[in-house]
């Protein structure tokens, strides 16, 4: 890994010499400047305007316009010299919780290595102090053109250097949001939450990757080979407006608990099918039915009995209204088994006749 940085950092009286490694890497694919006409390259070369004409790379220095027109060349070498203690130092400012650094000033990521063995146990120590603290390390530095405040905290048993911009280098975010009061009720706000619960459940991130590279690198392929380039369905449109946000909340919460049920069956495996939800119509409570005196039986139930025996029709369209409310509560969830209903029914209209 190439050393993009050397110097030390000041930690109190201690003194860590260090080198610094880039974290992070780009996978963009390489494309340049073409001609759309005939292919052809496109290149950008450097002219001189008072020579008028093209000066090689080595000889390219920076400048600066005065108010008055006047242009003052600066070297590598003025800007090498320049009297910066942190040129060389990070030293550390002060030790603060992350939670105190907003986010967004976070730049570009360096790994922290030791320059000689002799910085190994600083090292450790400074790294295991951050650890147990839960803190992180203000510092500043300077690197390449532009002095930059900085942070040291801890990745995987090693010091990292996050850069950081200014803070009157981050734009105040006034006017952006919402004006108007919103008023967000606690139905709303409980369903959000649960959304978020399940969208979180089992997340790696990790996994992801970069679909706009894939893309590309199939249609680049496809060029290539002189075949038709892959087309994806354009999306609908999506709503400018929400009409009613907790159905809106709702749908999203279904589709991502099925998701969830897909990612945890595995790939391949088709996703669990939910129980189908139904609002069925309450059922009205039978009304309660007078108790007969004792030994008299109840008025009618002889010829109800004989009226729903299994060899007439009324007997017959008797079982099949009790199929179908058997039916119709298994839809609901709260029905008994198939069987269970069939035998109720089987028992109800096998009782014997009364013989007159």
């Amino acid at each position: 890994m190439q050393t993009t940085w050397k110097g030390t950092i000041s930690f109190g009286l201690v003194s860590i010499p260090v080198h610094l490694y880039s974290a992070t890497q780009e996978h963009d694919v390489p494309l340049h400047q073409v001609h759309a006409k005939d292919g052809g390259r496109v290149r950008m070369k450097r002219y001189c305007e008072q020579e008028g004409k093209e000066v090689p790379y080595a000889e390219i220095a920076k400048g600066y316009e005065s108010p008055d027109g006047r242009t003052v060349t600066l070297t590598d070498e003025d800007l090498a010299e320049l009297p910066l203690p942190s040129k060389k130092v990070i030293d550390v400012l002060a030790f603060v919780d992350a939670a105190e650094i907003d986010p967004l000033m976070f730049s570009k990521a360096y790994y922290v290595g030791v320059a000689d063995k002799a910085a190994a146990k600083p090292y450790a120590l400074l790294r295991d102090a951050l650890t147990e603290s839960g803190r992180i390390a203000v510092t500043k530095i300077a690197l390449r053109t532009r002095e930059s405040p900085a942070v040291l905290r801890v990745h995987d048993g090693t010091l990292v250097l996050q850069t950081c911009i200014w803070p009157d280098e981050v734009r105040p975010a006034a006017g952006i949001a919402p004006d108007e009061q919103v008023t967000v009720r606690p139905q709303e706000l409980k369903m959000a939450r649960s959304l978020m619960d399940t969208l979180s459940e089992d997340f790696d991130l990790s996994q992801l990757h970069d679909d706009y590279q894939q893309a590309l690198q199939q249609v680049i392929e496809a060029r290539i080979q002189g075949v038709e380039v892959p087309h994806e369905e354009e999306p609908g449109e999506a709503p400018d407006n929400v009409i009613d946000l907790m159905a809106a909340l709702r749908s999203s919460l279904k589709e991502a608990k099925g998701a969830h049920r897909g990612r945890r069956a595995g790939p391949g495996a088709e996703p669990e099918a939910g129980p189908a939800v139904e609002e069925l119509p309450p059922v009205e409570a039978p009304a309660p039915r007078k108790r007969a005196p004792a030994g008299k039986a109840p008025a009618g139930k002889a010829a109800a009995k004989k009226a729903t025996a299994p060899g007439t029709a009324t007997g017959r369209a008797t079982a099949d209204r009790a199929a179908t409310r058997a039916t119709t509560r298994a839809a609901a969830g709260t029905a008994k088994p198939a069987a269970a209903a069939k035998k109720t029914t089987s028992r109800k209209s096998a009782a014997p006749r009364k013989v007159s």
